[in-house]
């Protein structure tokens, strides 16, 4: 590895080999080549004179490419595509004439990006739904065990621990909702021509309407596409790249909320992320235990929202058929996101896959803030058996502040308990009081709601992609 060049963090460190790969030269060019073949096939159907072997050569070099006598060229003409066409036809010199006939430029470059998209999508559907899966198993195992609950992050009624990851899992689940839709509507910009108004196939096929409406539709099969887009300029609607990251901001989000809270309970000592034999937390306090995935998960996804504002601005600034301006940024902001994603999507699987809670921290925080949130059911008690509702309600506000004032001010225990039990308004003993200290009684339907949403929501989800489940992911630093 050369230490003098820039080196993208995300190739180096982030990002699987199988995203990189998807948005590699090679990736790239086999694609153009590909629609080369494709569109010289569907022209000889369509009439016009290419022969088989002309195609046959074509195919013979599809994968093979001499990519030194691209670059070379590219230095002297300034043109990718039409440095990759010459390339192309050194090694195909029967069907140089015709290798990429009517086209432009944006008949490889566009159709090879939503390819790649449609792929990059793919891969990224394939992770979501393992994470889906992972976050439903941990969800399951957990969803009856109660702990507090935080609204402003101040303790509140509690819920449970599966309860809680419901609520991740249920976004990542409103994400894959959005991903395929985007990936269902994804086509291809097929060979539009110039200002995307066929005006070169129209002369191609001596101003044969009904073969040139064939031409998209037929060269879209052959890509494993079933539609382009039925209007475009020179390229198509750069709103798609928009579209195509805002899923991925999403999704960023949704992982970015779940680190987030996995830090602060990891603060608390009741969630802990995985944590390796010889991991290192900090160069001077050999005891820490960082969470450095869930903060570079959060890091990472900070990077993907942000990076979705790109082809926004850019699809709102193209001029009229087309502008070069979206060119740069469309290099850096697509693959770029994509490989962001697929680095938040490995750490999400690695975190949740082994994810480790500590029942007896839980419990001992759960228990010191639980005669707070009893005091309505021992209220209901006193009043049943002949206490006047709001004097006693009067009785413990003021009995919740004294306690309140003991743990904040003094450090004491809470003996909220102890004081309600001293006090004659209330007829109950403390034994009777500490009865009431079931946190199973305080969880509402947290339990059955968890068991509700993996049966009717996530399950059939899981079922219908279980071809894509299995994937583990691996952490390189």
């Amino acid at each position: 590895m050369g230490t003098e060049r820039y080196q993208s963090p995300l190739s180096e460190r982030y990002a699987s080999k199988e995203m990189q790969y998807i948005f590699s030269p090679d990736m790239k060019f086999c694609t153009w080549r590909r629609l080369w073949i494709a569109l010289a096939e569907t022209e000889k159907e369509l009439g016009l004179p290419i022969t088989d072997e002309q195609i046959a050569q074509l195919k013979e070099h599809a994968q093979d490419i001499n990519y030194e006598v691209a670059v070379a060229r590219e230095k002297e003409v300034r043109h990718d595509v039409m440095s990759h066409v010459y390339a192309y036809g050194v090694q195909c010199p029967k069907a140089k004439g015709i290798i990429h006939l009517g086209a432009t430029s944006c008949y490889v470059g566009d159709n090879t990006d939503i390819i790649v998209m449609t792929e990059a999508l793919k891969l990224v559907k394939k992770k979501l739904v393992n994470v889906i899966a992972e976050l439903a198993k941990f969800a399951e195992e957990y969803k009856g065990l109660p702990t507090l609950a935080f609204t402003h992050f101040q303790p509140a009624q509690p819920t449970t621990v599966g309860k809680r990851a419901s609520l991740w899992l249920q976004e990542f689940c409103m994400d894959l909702e959005d991903l395929n839709y985007v990936l269902a509507n994804m086509k291809l910009l097929g060979c539009k021509g110039t200002t995307g108004t066929q005006a070169s196939f129209r002369e191609l096929f001596d101003n044969d309407l009904a073969k040139v409406e064939k031409l998209d539709p037929m060269i879209a099969e052959k890509m494993g596409f079933t539609q382009c887009a039925p209007v475009s300029g020179q390229t198509y609607s750069r709103k798609v790249d928009t579209r195509v990251l805002n899923v991925l901001a999403g999704i960023a989000a949704s992982a970015h909320k779940m680190s987030n809270d996995i830090r602060l309970l990891q603060h608390l000592k009741e969630v802990e992320e995985p944590f390796e034999k010889s991991q290192i937390g900090s160069s001077a306090m050999a005891y820490k235990r960082n969470p450095m995935r869930s903060e570079r998960i959060a890091s990472l996804s900070r990077y993907v929202m942000i990076d979705a504002l790109n082809p926004a601005i850019t699809s709102a600034t193209q001029w009229f058929e087309r502008t070069l301006d979206d060119s740069a940024n469309k290099r850096l902001s697509i693959p770029e996101g994509f490989l962001a994603i697929d680095g938040i999507m490995d750490l999400c699987l690695n975190v949740v896959d082994g994810l480790v809670v500590y029942p007896k921290v839980i419990e001992k925080r759960l228990m010191e803030e639980l005669p707070f949130m009893a005091t309505e059911n021992i209220m209901m008690d006193a009043v049943k058996a002949g206490g006047d509702r709001q004097e006693l309600h009067e009785k413990i506000r003021t009995l919740s502040m004294q306690a309140g004032k003991n743990v904040k001010v003094e450090g004491r225990a809470n003996n909220l308990l102890e004081l309600i039990a001293q006090d004659p308004e209330f007829p109950m003993t403390l034994e009777a009081l500490q009865q009431c200290m079931e946190p199973s009684r305080y969880i509402g339907f947290a339990k059955e709601q968890v068991e509700a949403f993996l049966q009717n929501v996530v399950n059939p989800i899981l079922e219908e992609n279980k071809e894509l489940l299995g994937t583990t992911a691996e952490i390189r630093v």
